[in-house]
């Protein structure tokens, strides 16, 4: 149990944008332990052996300042989530360092993981609107950590860019895990409109943080700017180009017990819209990584073992929809790339709505593959797929939003037993209205720990902007309507109004 926090948080960039080039980390870079498969995942606060939900409200208002932004967690038990065992939480927390102000967007990335090794995983909270002194939306964010009683905002550290500017929304994209085989705890990832950052937590002496809060020493090494161009695709013929980064993801492709980490954006240069993402490998630090990967597909991604392999697989989601190869996939289209030894292998498995199985049909704006989670739904060892798809038009009612759950197995993903579920679905309460976008968050979780991952779909436009999560239960048969329930920042006596509630949700 820590009783006293006497280390801190040192980061170490390892990868950096150069112009809009995204530079790759050096060959002798190393990764370490982790992975997004069931018997790792990383959400248990409160060290009880449940999931416990975090989720973020990036537009609450907090001390009369709109926008400030706000987190809830739930804690997870044998008879799984509800909105009893919960805690809200804001920079106006008692110990969170910094204060609500206007436009923050508190709550708008959210990331868990394990930074220090204590047995208790921590929730790591983004504010990209974040300004420092004149530097407006310079960006930041919270280390909340996990204690025996769960989150609370004491002994909580801040963090922000090494150089801090204007515009620079550091925080806007983040995610932990073990990367690296030295020190005990997981690595976090912290993107910027500049580029990534990682941190590592070190025992260090305490002292008062420059950002405020606990005395809780933020330890930096200094940015490295490594080569100006993008890496060579393994996998494809043409030229990776150089992206936006807009988000990240985590997995172990290739089963060395080492999580590599997935930096994925839309290109900028002649091929501007198509999504690109590129794979760091991790590996023990006295092995060689295997080279960086680019990979056609994003800026959406997750990762699970859809084909029950042992080793993750890659899903990336288009829902902006550009042109593949002169078909159109203007509604949007996700593509699996499953794992290797040599990491995420050979042409992405392509799926749009107009794939044979898949429940509807792609039409423009539809946004198929806006959010994406992977998990195991009916406990059969093979990871199924979420699809959000929130500006899909139910009948004559635009980007009221739907969901789709794509089966594993072990040929890999598949339409076989696929369903879609929006607001008009029996025994999903509620009712499709325009600009709701019901499932601009999707979150695969398993609070009651029995193997079997229900899904939570948020509708973050629900009530002109207040925000509600949808929660399905999962059975032998995977995601169920049945008994399916809905809950926004007001039942977790949280500010409602325009909050955004579900605008990110911990996957």
């Amino acid at each position: 149990m820590r009783k006293n926090r006497t280390a801190a948080v040192a980061a170490a960039s390892f990868l950096l944008l150069a112009g809009t080039c995204i530079a790759a980390a050096p060959s002798a870079y190393a990764g370490s332990p982790g992975g997004t498969r069931a018997n790792d995942r990383n959400t248990d606060f409160n060290g009880d052996g449940y999931d416990d939900v975090l989720v973020g409200a990036p537009g609450a208002t907090v001390g009369g300042r709109a926008g400030a932004g706000l987190v809830t967690v739930q804690y997870g038990g044998a008879s799984g989530m509800g909105t009893s065992r919960s805690a809200v939480i804001s920079q106006n927390t008692t110990g969170v360092p910094g204060a609500a102000e206007a436009g923050d967007a508190f709550g708008q990335a959210v990331a868990t993981g394990d930074l220090d090794g204590d047995g208790y995983d921590d929730a790591i909270v983004g504010s990209p609107g974040e300004d420092l002194g004149t530097l407006a939306d310079s960006g930041g964010g919270v280390v909340l950590w996990g204690t025996p009683k769960g989150l609370t905002g004491s002994a909580s550290t801040g963090l922000e860019a090494d150089e801090p500017a204007k515009g620079g929304r550091f925080g806007s994209a983040l995610a932990a895990a073990r990367f690296t085989d030295t020190g005990d705890g997981d690595l976090l990832a912290v993107l910027d409109s500049v580029g990534l950052a990682i941190f590592r937590y070190e025992a260090a002496p305490a002292a008062k943080s420059a950002t405020g809060g606990s005395g809780k020493n933020l330890v930096r090494h200094s940015r490295t700017d490594f080569a100006h161009k993008a890496p060579k695709a393994r996998s494809a013929a043409e030229e990776p180009p150089g992206i936006r980064p807009t988000n990240l993801s985590t997995g172990d492709y290739d089963a060395n017990g080492f999580a590599d980490l997935v930096v994925s954006g839309i290109s900028v240069d002649d091929d501007s819209g198509h999504g690109w993402s590129y794979v760091l490998p991790g590996t023990a630090s006295d092995a060689d990584p295997l080279p960086v990967l680019a990979l056609r597909g994003g800026p959406v991604v997750a990762s699970g073992d859809i084909d029950g392999d042992g080793k993750d697989d890659l899903v990336t989601g288009e829902p902006q929809g550009p042109d593949e190869g002169g078909e159109s996939v203007a509604g949007g289209m996700i593509g699996v790339y499953y794992g290797s030894d040599a990491g995420p292998a050979g042409e992405a498995d392509r799926w749009t709505q107009d794939s044979p199985g898949v429940p509807g049909a792609h039409e423009r704006g539809d946004r198929w593959g806006g959010d994406l989670s992977v998990g195991d739904t009916n406990g059969d060892g093979f990871a199924d797929v979420a699809v959000g798809a929130p500006g899909e038009d139910i009948g004559t009612v635009a980007d009221a939003g739907a969901v789709w759950v794509l089966r594993g197995s072990a040929d890999g993903l598949t339409a076989s037993g696929a369903r879609d579920v929006n607001q008009d679905s029996a025994d999903v309460p509620g009712a499709a209205e325009k600009g709701d976008k019901f499932g601009a968050q999707v979150s695969f979780t398993d609070p009651n720990d029995d193997g079997r991952f229900g899904l939570l779909a948020a509708a973050p436009g629900e009530n002109t902007n207040d925000g509600v999560v949808w929660v399905f239960s999962a059975g032998s048969g995977g995601i169920t309507a049945s008994g399916s329930w809905t809950y926004g920042a007001g039942s977790l006596a949280a500010p409602a109004q325009d909050a955004r509630f579900g605008a990110a949700v911990d996957d």
